[in-house]
């Protein structure tokens, strides 16, 4: 996360703290988890591989793909979250860059895989962002994409919260499932997660969740999106 449109400077400056500190509450690890275990699901990270973590924010979870013997380049439009993920991986090969999603500073097929994490919200081309991460991406290898949900009850709560002011919620944009599939370059797999509430007893929360992958429901939290690219 940490990417917004340009005419808004320095959206997530102020951030990096917040972000960190809500990720190490009981509810902010279990979401974590959950997105986490999403995430390792569908770009099976490989020891060797050269992967693109676009949005990376303070490398909340840049660690764990690191954590399987990759090498990642990180980009983000936050030079202080990005100087937070520096410090996070400075024992793993990590190299961080500034720049925009919509415009990635790297040739055509630089990478084995690439990532994004809940950055698409803050952008308004969406069908640009995805194009590049796409363009990116070498012959068999693999993008997965996650954005908030606009059908969950997480982006209702968060939408008001944005016409209150909140300073992140009033510039992001929810996208359903199906607004995300017709973004695809290719047939996507879809999936959502996050499927209990934030007032949900943390046990029960757990159960909710399995019980909102088994039944495939697409009101989660977060919506997660992967597509091949061909040989």
């Amino acid at each position: 996360m940490g990417f917004r449109e340009k005419d808004d400077p320095g959206l997530f400056d102020n951030w990096p703290d917040k972000y960190d500190n809500w990720f190490l509450t009981p509810l902010g690890l279990l979401v974590k988890k959950f997105e986490t275990s999403l995430l390792l699901e569908m770009l099976q990270p490989e020891r060797g591989e050269l992967i693109l973590d676009v949005g990376c924010g303070t490398g909340v979870f840049t660690l764990d793909i690191l954590s399987y013997g990759t090498k990642i380049f990180g980009i983000d439009i936050s030079t202080p979250m990005l100087s937070q993920a520096v410090k996070k991986t400075c024992t793993y090969p990590f190299y961080a860059i500034a720049g925009d999603m919509s415009v990635l500073p790297f040739p055509d097929e630089s990478f084995d895989k690439v990532y994004s994490m809940t950055a698409l919200e803050f952008v308004a081309d969406a069908k640009k962002a995805v194009s590049e991460l796409d363009r990116v991406i070498r012959p068999g290898g693999r993008v997965v994409l996650t954005t908030l949900n606009s059908l969950s009850p997480w982006a209702e709560r968060r939408k008001k919260e944005g016409e209150k002011g909140h300073t992140l919620f009033k510039h992001m944009i929810f996208r359903s499932p199906a607004e995300l599939e017709i973004l695809a370059p290719r047939n996507p797999r879809i999936q959502t997660a996050i499927h209990f509430l934030k007032e949900d007893d943390p046990e029960q929360a757990v159960l909710i969740e399995k019980e909102g992958k088994k039944e495939q429901r697409n009101t989660g939290a977060i919506v997660a999106m992967s597509w091949p690219k061909p040989l």
